[in-house]
């Protein structure tokens, strides 16, 4: 965006008091407004915006910025604010950005991005916790329907604090060659049973699949799971994050489903993630995977201001 500037120099010969030099500086008022919302002000009312209010919220580890968007000024198109924004050493540091936003038909839209700031698919985890932010708002009670990119969701706010979600139907488990199953639950997952899971090296493991010659294009996430002690344990390298992440909603489902096609469980499956607990119930016909509800914390952390 380019702008036009026009420099009038008011010295003694010009203007009536000597004591002062003044610089005009004439710019289109509507490009100058649009260009500070790109750059991330977020209050149409004053072109001095330099703030973006924002709620901190996780999901059993699994972090994330809320926005309440229901104005639509937060500049969606602005990748690089919200890379910024999650950075964890320069920034407020999460997983992942939620807008919040107005949708007919729905009590509110999901708008994802991942910490690199791109639009994203599912995030399981960030559905449960943008439902606890539309309660906190007062937008919904107990009981959500929210839209999102890979469609509607239910949610419901349980007694316990703890949030159910909705997950789509699982109507495809591919089997790979090295005993992995590959599947979409709002995600793709690459879901791996192993042993000794605490002494992987998530970092290197992950990246070795997430970037091999199948999936290097459009990337995938990498679980890598054991069965221990009665549940299913759960390891999860994020694309898009491109790194560990504490929990992730979709990994998750996709392992709970995993594990009853192994024959480890049957619904309810039982899921200990590195940042918390998590459980999966779901109806199972001619291998299909429908009502499938994740349930699991969503809990407030912090908010604030960030300027930008």
């Amino acid at each position: 965006m380019s702008f036009d500037f026009k420099f009038t120099l008011l010295t003694r010969n010009n203007y009536q008091s000597p004591s002062i030099v003044a610089l005009e500086l004439l710019i289109n008022s509507k490009q100058f407004l649009e260009s500070k919302r790109e750059r991330g002000c977020v209050t149409r009312s004053s072109e001095y915006c330099r703030v973006i209010k924002f709620h901190k919220y996780h999901g059993a580890g699994n972090d994330f910025i809320l926005i309440d968007d229901r104005a639509g000024t937060f500049p969606a198109q602005s990748f690089d604010l919200v890379a910024r924004m999650c950075d964890r050493h320069f920034g407020i540091g999460a997983d992942g950005l939620m807008l919040l936003r107005e949708a007919e038909g729905v009590d509110f839209e999901m708008i994802y991005y991942n910490s690199d700031g791109q639009f994203s698919s599912m995030c399981g985890n960030g559905g449960r916790c943008i439902t606890r932010f539309a309660a906190d708002l007062g937008i919904i009670e107990n009981k959500a329907l929210f839209t999102a990119v890979d469609g509607a969701h239910h949610a419901t706010v349980n007694k316990d604090g703890s949030i159910s979600l909705e997950m789509i139907d699982v109507i495809e488990v591919e089997s790979l060659d090295d005993g992995a199953l590959l599947l979409d639950t709002g995600s793709p997952h690459y879901v791996l049973l192993t042993e000794r899971l605490d002494d992987k090296d998530m970092q290197t493991e992950g990246r070795r699949i997430r970037y091999n010659e199948r999936f290097k294009a459009e990337g995938v996430n990498v679980n890598l799971v054991e069965w221990k002690d009665g549940c299913l344990h759960i390891r999860t390298y994020e694309r898009g994050v491109e790194d560990e992440t504490l929990a992730c909603g979709t990994g998750v489902t996709a392992a709970a489903i995993a594990a009853q096609v192994w024959g480890l469980s049957e619904s309810p499956v039982k899921v200990k993630a590195v940042g918390g607990d998590l459980s999966v119930t779901f109806s199972v016909e001619n291998n299909a995977y429908s009502k499938i509800w994740k349930t699991g914390p969503a809990v407030f952390v912090f908010k604030g201001s960030f300027e930008v």
